[in-house]
């Protein structure tokens, strides 16, 4: 029986089944019954078999009996999104197959939820379908798990949030300066009294927008101790429930930002509850369906999500013509679009 250590981390080849079995000390075909879950393979054998799966960082090819081209691709991208109902990653979806079907490739897609769990489960399913290359929004603390694709040559880009733990393409929006500018928006219509309405904590880009609107306060003299900032905020509801609250309280804000387009609608329906639309400032961050129909219209923050998705594309496509620059951050600009609700005074004194 022989045995066969860890391939050199240098290695840009797959592993494959033959590998895994020798390492195993099985045959092919224990490693291929234990892979697809076939019974009547003892338990100790499956043990060993799965530990060499892992060690090798082996995924089993949903395509092999189909790979007959002599550049081995499939023609097919991963992308994984927030979530396929969120108007953002709609339009970063689209951008993103508009640039592959020229191509000839089909673009895979999932939604993140922003669950971690599910990052790895997605990513491990389009693996095991030998994309040719991935684009990734993320919500794990750390990618150094993609290392060793990253090491294959599989392209990988990161949209909306950029990767930690690993070297790669990156494309995201300017989320700092966009939180900024809509403080700055308010800060010169004269408010002083402000509420933050944030998405999940553990996102980068809600971190980032956080910090973006709370220094530009801080650094204009407003006390950002004082300012209200609620995050975790991830559907429309809790952002009503929010802002009801902040509303009904003894020193309600003039100016609200709503740092996330779901938390916008949240605040929009509170504002109308309360009928404070007319009279309470908001700016979002992103842009909102039918946000210029509404009266007031929602001053957004908006981002460019078409602009994200066509160069995350040409990133993987660059990287697949044999591109071998060092990964790029591409930071895209944002635009503030003022509609009518982030021109609200605050009230005469």
């Amino acid at each position: 029986m022989t045995s066969l250590s860890k391939p050199d981390p240098g290695t840009s080849a797959r592993p494959t089944m033959r590998q895994v079995a020798e390492l195993a000390g099985v045959a092919v075909k224990t490693v291929s019954r234990v892979i697809n879950g076939e019974p009547n393979v003892a338990p100790a054998t499956a043990r060993r078999v799965l530990d060499a799966a892992r060690s090798l960082d082996y995924q089993p090819d949903l395509h092999a009996g189909n790979l007959r081209r002599s550049d081995r691709r499939t023609r097919t991208l991963g992308l994984l999104v927030s979530s396929v109902d969120n108007p953002f990653a709609g339009a970063v979806h689209r951008a993103i197959e508009d640039a592959a079907v020229g191509r000839g490739v089909a673009v895979f897609a999932s939604s993140l939820d922003d669950d971690p769990d599910r990052e790895r489960e997605a990513v491990a399913a389009f693996l095991r379908r030998r994309v040719d290359g991935l684009i990734l929004t993320t919500a794990s603390a750390n990618q150094a798990y993609l290392e060793p694709e990253l090491r294959r040559g599989t392209p990988i880009v990161f949209i909306d949030r950029e990767p930690s733990g690993v070297e790669a393409d990156s494309v995201a929006s300017d989320n700092f300066g966009g939180a900024a500018r809509a403080a700055e928006h308010l800060l010169a219509r004269g408010h002083r009294r402000f509420a933050y309405l944030g998405d999940l904590h553990s996102i980068q880009t809600a971190r980032e927008r956080r910090r973006g609107f709370l220094d530009t306060l801080g650094g204009n003299g407003i006390p950002v101790d004082d300012v209200p900032a609620i995050q975790d905020l991830h559907d429309p509801e809790r952002a009503r429930q929010a802002l009801l609250r902040l509303l009904d309280g003894p020193n309600p804000p003039t100016a609200v930002f709503s740092s996330q387009n779901r938390v916008t609608v949240g605040a929009l329906h509170a504002l109308r509850q309360r009928g404070h639309h007319r009279d309470t400032a908001l700016v979002g961050f992103d842009d909102v369906e039918l946000a210029d129909l509404l009266e007031p219209g929602v001053t957004v923050v908006a981002q460019h999500p078409e602009d994200i998705g066509r160069i995350a594309a040409e990133r993987v496509f660059a990287k697949l013509d044999g591109d071998a620059s060092p990964p790029q951050r591409v930071v895209v600009s944002t635009t503030l679009i003022t509609r009518g609700s982030g021109e609200i005074p605050p009230p005469a004194v």
